[in-house]
C-alpha cells in the first residue's frame, strides 16, 4: 500500500496558509477544521514549513499570549519531512516514528499535493491486517 492509496480514499484536500499568517489566526484554523497541523506554503504552493500543535504550545510557553500576534514563520518547523505518492505505508510509518511527528505533507513536482496523518496510516494498516486475516480464515475454511 502506498501514500497514493491513502489520498485516493481521504482526498487531496489539505489546509495551508502563508508564512505571514499570525499564530492566533493559525490556531483558529486548527480549531475550526479540527486538525493538528497546517502546512505553510508560498503563493506557488511550495512548502515552506509546517505548524503543529506542538509548535503552538512551545510558542506560547516561550512568549505567552504575545506570540499570538506574531507571524507563524517565527514558530513553524522549517525542516519539513515530505513524502510522495509512491512512498509505502511502512516507509511513512518509519519516517513518522523516527522524526516523532504525526503529519507528513505529500509533495508533487515541488508543490503541496496532500497530507497524511498517523491516523490515516494506522487506519489503512488495520484494514490491511483485517483483510489478510479474513483471507487466511477463508483459505483455512476451504482447505
Amino acid at each position: 500500500m502506498t501514500v497514493k492509496s491513502i489520498l485516493e480514499r481521504k482526498g487531496y484536500d489539505v489546509f495551508s496558509t502563508m508564512p505571514d499568517t499570525t499564530l492566533g489566526d493559525a490556531v483558529a484554523m486548527l480549531a475550526k477544521h479540527k486538525i493538528g497541523a497546517i502546512v505553510v506554503c508560498n503563493e506557488k504552493r511550495a512548502i515552506k514549513g509546517i505548524l503543529s500543535e506542538r509548535d503552538v504550545v512551545r510558542a506560547i510557553a516561550a512568549d505567552g499570549a504575545d506570540a499570538l500576534a506574531r507571524p507563524i514563520s517565527d514558530f513553524m518547523t522549517v525542516k519539513v519531512n515530505v513524502c510522495n505518492e509512491r512512498h509505502t505505508i511502512i516507509q511513512v510509518m518509519e519516517m513518522m516514528t523516527r522524526g516523532r511527528f504525526r503529519h507528513l505533507p505529500v509533495e508533487k513536482d515541488g508543490h503541496l499535493d496532500g497530507i497524511v496523518s498517523i491516523g490515516d496510516v494506522v487506519k489503512l494498516r488495520i484494514e490491511e491486517v483485517e483483510r489478510e486475516s479474513e483471507e487466511i480464515r477463508t483459505y483455512i475454511a476451504t482447505a
